[in-house]
């Protein structure tokens, strides 16, 4: 059967695009190739024309997740996001709620640190640009000090979300949410770091 031009691209997209959700909501580990094909609409043998491995569909998923982040934070620093306002657009309960649509660092830490090398090296790349980004938006931007307090600041919302997703009280979650974003705004306004 012939398919139209693109076709194999487009159905790459599409099972990158369905591994992403599935590999935020369930975990690396979790998310195996058959559920992930069978989200997709395909079968498990369709898997092999478009990838080598797992590991290469992990990289591209984390590729593919931090590149839509820092879209969504450059669109949102284009319409004159201020810092409070990145603090909480990461930190609130619809974020909390979206585990598969949410940052892929929240979800996927722990099983990030254990992946071959080259899939922690890409994970950098994207780290990095999403914190320089950040960075932009602190008092001393172009400072050295600025790079190193953005990823504090984004190492500690990442934690606070994670933190609110892990307890089952809407209150609780909300209190952990809240008391993220004064210290991140704390640290963010903190002369001495």
């Amino acid at each position: 059967m012939r398919f139209e031009k693109g076709h194999k691209a487009a159905t790459r997209r599409h099972i990158v695009d369905v591994a992403s959700k599935c590999v935020r909501r369930d975990g690396i580990s979790a998310a195996g190739i058959a559920g992930i094909m069978g989200e997709a609409g395909l079968t498990k043998g369709a898997f092999s024309p478009h990838f080598e491995s797992k590991d290469e569909l992990v990289r591209e998923v984390l590729a593919s997740a931090l590149c839509a982040q820092q879209l969504r934070f450059d669109e949102d620093q284009r319409r004159g996001l201020d810092l409070e306002s990145a603090i909480r657009r990461y930190l609130n309960r619809a974020h909390v709620e979206d585990r598969a649509g949410g940052c892929p660092s929240a979800a996927l830490l722990p099983e990030i640190a254990r992946q071959p090398l080259s899939t922690r090296q890409d994970y950098e790349k994207g780290l990095r640009s999403y914190v320089s980004t950040f960075a932009a938006l602190l008092p001393d931007a172009n400072s050295a000090a600025s790079r190193r307090r953005a990823t504090a600041i984004f190492g500690l919302m990442v934690g606070t979300l994670q933190f609110a997703r892990a307890v089952p009280d809407a209150t609780e979650a909300e209190q952990i949410l809240e008391g993220g974003v004064e210290a991140a705004l704390h640290l963010a306004r903190s002369p001495s770091f």
